[in-house]
């Protein structure tokens, strides 16, 4: 994607990515069963965690991204590749994990609460390789100050809707039926597969391995 003009459709597309990669869905479902048995009190403690700890990750991404890929020698294609395949593990796992497992064992392993907030939900489930990608090109490829003033804006909205989403998530969360909520993970889970494969692809076309039809 071309980060160095704006444009409606460039704008929309920035949105979506976001809403993607720093939206509510793949950390909706983990979010439910890690904070389960909390108190009310201590969930929204979680909640305030693991939004303002994605969201100052996802800034400092975004300011500071294009310097890293020089500094560390990559290019915003291995970073696609990269962020595809942890994409497509995390994919993997929300597929064929059998509901709470995954999560319990996660819990189990934390030392508190705000441990949580942090790993695993705030990054990478909330903040997810996706959004990383996204992040950091756009820091890498954007010419402009209007840009990344507009994709900050973007990311603001993107962020007013994960505190709406787990609020009500929070309010709700014990009248939502837990099947078809790991139906909803399970498909999901194929739609992030393929967004990883696309990742991966565009990765190895933008540093010349591959020639994608269209591109």
């Amino acid at each position: 994607m071309d980060f160095s003009s704006i444009d409606l459709t460039t704008v929309v597309d920035v949105f979506l990515l976001l809403l993607i990669g720093i939206g509510p869905k793949i950390a909706l479902v983990p979010f439910l069963e890690l904070t389960a048995k909390m108190d009310g009190q201590t969930r929204d403690r979680v909640i305030r965690k693991m939004l303002r700890t994605a969201f100052i990750t996802a800034v400092l991404l975004m300011v500071f991204g294009g310097l890293l890929t020089r500094l560390l020698h990559f290019s915003t294609g291995a970073l696609a590749i990269a962020g595809g395949i942890i994409l497509l593990v995390i994919s993997t796992v929300m597929i064929l994990s059998r509901g709470e497992g995954q999560t319990q064992q996660t819990s189990r392993a934390a030392t508190g609460p705000l441990q949580l907030a942090v790993f695993p939900l705030a990054v990478p489930y909330l903040l997810n390789p996706a959004g990383i990608v996204t992040l950091v090109t756009i820091s890498a490829e954007a010419r402009s100050l209007g840009f990344f003033a507009i994709t900050f804006g973007l990311l603001a909205l993107v962020l007013g809707i994960d505190v709406v989403i787990f609020r009500w998530a929070n309010q709700v969360s014990a009248h939502l039926d837990a099947s078809r909520m790991l139906v909803t993970e399970k498909v999901f889970g194929f739609l992030l597969a393929a967004l990883a494969v696309q990742l991966i692809l565009d990765g190895l076309s933008d540093v010349g391995a591959i020639h994608l039809v269209g591109h």
